[in-house]
C-alpha cells in the first residue's frame, strides 16, 4: 500500500512541470453529466437498488468543526449534502461518510487515502484541503492532490474538488494571498484531470461582492457556520442531476 502511494507521488511529481498552460485553459467538466451514472443509481428502486457511497475527505471544515473545539456535524456540508440528496432521490439508500481530520493537510490526507477512503468503495469522493495547505508551497500541495485524484480515478471513483472557504484573519480576497493561490490551483487541477469542482471560495466571494457580510457566514475566522456550510452543500447538490 505504501509503495503504491509513493509511486503515485513520484509519478505526479514528474508531471508537475509539464502539465501547465493547456490544462489551465480547459473548461471545468460538465456538472449536468459528470455524475449522471451516480444519479441513475440513485433512481433505481428496491429491490434492484444498492447503497450509494459518498466520502467527504479533508480537514476541519468537512469534519464539522465550527468554533473550535465544538463540532456540529449535523450542520456541516457533508450532512447537508446527505439531507439534500435524500430529498432529491427519495427512494435511494445514500451513505455520506466523513473521513476528514481537523488540522490535516493534503499530504497527510494522501498518505491515508487508500486505507481510509478507497477501502470504503465510494462512488464519489470530495476533497477539501485548501485552507490547511497554506502551510506548504503550491507544488507540494499539487503533488498530494494529484496523487489522490489519480488513485480515485484508477479505482473508477468520481471526484469533486473543493476550493477553500475563507479565513478572515487574512486578506483572503486578495489574489496575492495564499488562499486565493491555492483556490486557483485547485480549479486548474479540476480542469487538468477532468473532475468536478465546487468553488466554495468563489461562492463566498460573490456573497461579499453582493454586499453580504462574510462574518455572517462564519463561526470563527476560519470555519464556516451553518449558513456558510449551506452555500457549499448547495453547490455540491448541483452536481447531482
Amino acid at each position: 500500500m505504501k509503495r503504491m502511494f509513493w509511486l503515485l507521488l513520484a509519478l505526479c511529481e514528474a508531471t508537475v512541470l509539464c502539465a501547465q498552460t493547456p490544462a489551465a485553459q480547459r473548461a471545468i467538466t460538465d456538472r449536468t453529466t459528470y455524475l449522471a451514472d451516480v444519479a441513475a443509481l440513485c433512481r433505481v428502486d428496491w429491490p434492484k437498488n444498492r447503497a450509494v457511497m459518498i466520502v467527504c475527505h479533508g480537514h476541519s471544515v468537512p469534519a464539522g468543526y465550527f468554533k473550535t473545539p465544538e463540532v456540529r456535524t449535523l450542520e456541516a456540508y457533508p450532512h447537508l449534502l446527505r439531507k439534500g440528496l435524500a430529498e432529491k432521490y427519495p427512494h435511494a439508500v445514500i451513505n455520506v461518510v466523513v473521513t476528514a481530520i481537523g488540522g490535516e493537510d493534503s499530504e497527510n490526507g494522501a498518505r491515508r487515502f487508500e486505507r481510509d477512503v478507497l477501502s470504503l468503495r465510494p462512488d464519489v469522493v470530495t476533497i477539501d484541503y485548501g485552507l490547511n495547505d497554506r502551510g506548504m508551497d503550491l507544488e507540494r500541495a499539487a503533488i498530494a492532490w494529484r496523487a489522490m485524484i489519480a488513485q480515485a480515478k484508477a479505482a473508477g471513483v468520481k471526484v469533486i474538488l473543493l476550493t477553500p472557504t475563507p479565513d478572515l484573519g487574512k486578506p483572503w480576497v486578495d489574489p496575492a494571498d495564499t488562499l486565493a493561490q491555492h483556490a486557483e490551483q485547485i480549479r486548474a487541477l479540476a480542469r487538468e484531470d477532468g473532475v468536478g469542482l465546487v468553488d466554495s471560495y468563489a461562492a463566498f466571494k460573490q456573497h461579499a461582492e453582493a454586499g453580504g457580510a462574510t462574518e455572517a457566514l462564519m463561526s470563527q475566522r476560519n470555519h464556516p457556520n451553518a449558513k456558510g456550510h449551506a452555500l457549499v452543500s448547495e453547490a455540491l447538490l448541483a452536481w447531482f442531476p
